[in-house]
């Protein structure tokens, strides 16, 4: 390992240390085990060769938002044991590339996406972990079924044999205002327990993915059992004008 490839790791090691204490304190204001908590790293923008510095930190499960982007880093690093999860809204012309490398699809919320993929994974003879994204805080902008239509559609998933269905998935109200983020987390694991009575047999809904590098702490006083970090480890994404700058190519939607 290089000198400057050593400094990397140390940094990230260093960073990730500071979030999992955070994650072990509020576990610990909860009243909840840190084991109960995973943390998923958001790799959004952070270039390759970052994220071999990450696995020399122990690291080795990452999310991204873009198809496009998680697709040309899981090339990039083949030689390494690393897992992809796609958390980033799905359209149906990326389905293909998903089905062949990704192990978790964080953010389902229609039934035509599921039916894509469950073709493609057919073909590909896989099974994907997969969570319901939820739109908790009903701002426009968000993806994610409302939160009335959760139900319905999770009696659909049981259809879908290749989809591995885990929990629910969202995020909160970007705010100030801590008791308004509060409220799209509580409601989160409330829908969670209403499926855990009611919803159909044969799925789990045992997971609540929520919480990102700003209001992770929170999510885990609220019983997240996934949380989303990506600046938090990684540092400060580049701007925009920075990666023009840099003559970085924008990453196709997915």
């Amino acid at each position: 390992m290089d000198n400057a490839t050593a400094d990397e790791t140390a940094a990230i090691a260093e960073r990730l240390y500071a979030v999992r204490s955070r994650i072990a304190a509020a576990c610990l204001r909860a009243g909840r085990a840190p084991d109960d908590v995973r943390l998923l790293p958001i790799t959004k923008t952070v270039p390759a060769h970052r994220l071999r510095a990450a696995l020399a930190a122990g690291l080795s499960f990452f999310g991204e938002n873009k198809v496009q982007e998680a697709k040309a880093k899981a090339e990039a690093l083949a030689d390494l044991p690393v897992r992809w999860s796609l958390v980033g809204h799905l359209q149906t012309n990326k389905v293909k590339e998903v089905a062949r490398f990704a192990a978790e699809f964080q953010a389902l919320d229609s039934l035509r996406v599921a039916e894509a993929l469950e073709r493609r994974l057919e073909i590909e003879d896989r099974t994907l972990d997969v969570l319901v994204q939820v739109n908790t805080s009903g701002e426009a902008s968000k993806f994610g079924l409302a939160p009335g239509d959760v139900a319905g559609f999770a009696r659909e998933l049981p259809a879908f044999s290749r989809l591995r269905v885990g929990g629910l998935m969202t995020l909160a109200i970007f705010s100030a205002e801590e008791e308004r983020v509060r409220r799209c987390f509580r409601l989160l694991a409330a829908l969670r327990e209403r499926l855990r009575q009611d919803g159909p047999a044969g799925l789990s809904f045992e997971a609540l993915s929520m919480g990102m590098s700003g209001d992770f702490e929170i999510a885990v006083e609220e019983g997240a059992t996934v949380v989303r970090v990506g600046q938090a480890i990684f540092g400060a994404r580049p701007t925009r004008d920075a990666c023009f700058a840099k003559s970085t190519p924008s990453p196709i939607s997915s």
